[in-house]
């Protein structure tokens, strides 16, 4: 059971250096790490390597590499992590794309590797992924927006509470920010398939 500022304290020791107290925040929200893990890999294909265990263990690894980690309370917490997240399966999808192209590995006949490598779903990261760093240089607070409700799993309300603006605003980002990027991974995907 979680005591009241546990989660607080731990995160005033990790913006403070002291790396010890990762190790003691992640079972305290672990359930919402795993949760959002999951939601992740919903939009994956079913036969994934990556589980949601192994997705929240890949970001405890990188997240104990950082030197310092600035988040304030659990919801910037919760939003770094959904950040590392959409890198770990950025940087999966970018090895599906080598190990396709090759990567080292001695050439199979095709047939071998139907199912293996999910080209697709890779070009669909990796398209969403450029998208979003445009749509970050275009409209920042719009990406922010993408990246706390898409990959942190944030409301609207929390949301808007970690950026500071109302809840209309973050629904009216959240709808325009969609709609680009619907277009911008459509017209990507179009051209990688043609």
């Amino acid at each position: 059971m979680t005591e009241p500022g546990q989660i607080t304290t731990y995160l005033e020791r990790l913006r403070q250096g002291d790396n010890e107290a990762l190790d003691k925040l992640i079972p305290l929200v672990y359930a919402e790490l795993r949760a959002l893990a999951q939601s992740q890999l919903n939009f994956e294909r079913t036969d994934h390597t990556l589980s949601a265990t192994g997705l929240v263990h890949e970001v405890y690894v990188r997240l104990t590499k950082q030197q310092k980690i600035r988040a304030e309370d659990r919801l910037q917490f919760l939003g770094i992590a959904g950040t590392t997240m959409r890198r770990v399966l950025v940087d999966w999808a970018r090895g599906k794309r080598r190990a396709k192209r090759g990567g080292g590995v001695p050439n199979l006949p095709l047939d071998e590797l139907d199912g293996l490598v999910g080209e697709e779903d890779a070009a669909e990261v990796l398209a969403l992924d450029e998208a979003l760093d445009r749509l970050a240089a275009a409209n920042p607070r719009g990406a922010k927006v993408v990246e706390q409700r898409f990959f942190a799993g944030l409301s609207v309300e929390e949301t808007a509470a970690l950026l500071g603006v109302s809840e209309r605003t973050i629904k009216r980002d959240w709808f325009v920010a969609r709609a680009w990027l619907r277009k911008e991974v459509g017209d990507a995907l179009g051209a990688e398939l043609d």
